[in-house]
């Protein structure tokens, strides 16, 4: 332990070598302003080592490995190319150093129409920041600027968690989003392959995804199916489902065939289901065999996907 005096008259200040100083920037309040949005504070602190812009050259500039955005629309890119033309970079963007250069924290957008335009530097604030944190600012920033797919999105939530790990609730918090949302989006994964490259190239709507939630794979892919030929609205769709969940069938057989004997699961083991599904953003299915007795079923996508399911059961036990 050492002492450091400060000004004349004042008390010597005892310091901790071992401490580092507590940074004064949070990532809520400080990012959200640099973004442009005004959301509360966050726990995780952001140090801005550059107040004022810096001109950094584009070719020092990195991706943000974090990026969840997939696509990004060629139009939009050219839009704000010509702004770029005729008024420059009005919005610094958002980088972190590394070793040979820096890396995009915030705005891949202006970057890229930079680089279109084809400017040498490009205005840039730089901040300190850790990987979760970059994490965070990319998604916070696709999601109050510009909405990503609702796939793209329930891919960045399910790849932050599986990276940094943490519970869907604590997500929510640092997003400043519902949970049931963010649960909600990610159960969307639990869809067949077929169905999602539906919802990724806008042939179905998030809507239309998270009516089929219930339904087994097989008669998601059939009323996908139908969704497509058809043209169903999501209300006409959620009506095709309660309808097949009553049947116990298929959706090209419900119409035609008796339902099954199973006993039909009553509207409270039906919300203990959803209520299942939203604390583990997974696919639970109560299955009843009898009166009073059945089975609960969690499903699970990856190693990954069952490591966090069961860390989540053995903090709540």
């Amino acid at each position: 332990m050492s002492e450091t005096r400060g000004i004349a008259g004042t008390q010597p200040v005892e310091q901790h070598s071992s401490e580092k100083p507590k940074l004064k920037r949070r990532l809520g309040r400080g990012l959200n302003a640099l973004l442009g949005t005004s959301e509360a504070e966050s726990e995780a602190p952001v140090h801005l080592v550059s107040p004022a812009a810096d001109e950094i050259s584009l070719e020092l500039i990195e991706r943000n490995p974090f990026q969840p955005r997939r696509e990004f629309d060629p139009a939009a890119i050219d839009e704000l190319a010509n702004s770029i033309r005729k008024h420059g970079v009005l919005q610094p963007l958002l980088v972190r150093a590394i070793e040979d250069g820096y890396e995009l924290v915030a705005g891949e957008r202006r970057w890229r129409a930079a680089q279109q335009v084809g400017l040498d530097n490009i205005p840039c604030r730089v901040v300190e920041l850790e990987d979760h944190q970059v994490s965070e600012a990319a998604i916070e920033e696709n999601l109050k600027r510009q909405d990503l797919n609702v796939l793209e999105k329930a891919d960045a939530f399910r790849d932050y968690l599986e990276r940094f790990g943490g519970t869907v609730e604590e997500l929510s918090k640092r997003l400043s989003m519902n949970r049931s949302t963010v649960s909600n989006m990610m159960r969307l994964l639990e869809l067949p392959d077929h169905v999602q490259d539906a919802v990724r190239h806008d042939r179905i709507s998030g809507g239309h995804a998270r009516a089929l939630l219930p339904l087994p794979p097989e008669a998601q892919m059939e009323l996908t199916r139908q969704i497509e030929e058809q043209n169903l609205s999501v209300r006409r769709t959620e009506e095709a489902v309660r309808r097949i969940l009553k049947s116990g069938l298929a959706p090209a057989e419900s119409a035609t065939v008796a339902p099954p004997t199973t006993p039909e699961p009553s509207s409270h083991v039906i919300s203990l289901q959803d209520q299942l599904r939203e604390a583990l953003a997974a696919r639970i299915d109560i299955r009843l065999k009898k009166k009073e007795s059945g089975q609960i079923v969690i499903h699970f996508g990856s190693n990954d996907d069952f490591e966090r399911i069961v860390g989540q059961l053995r903090n709540a036990a």
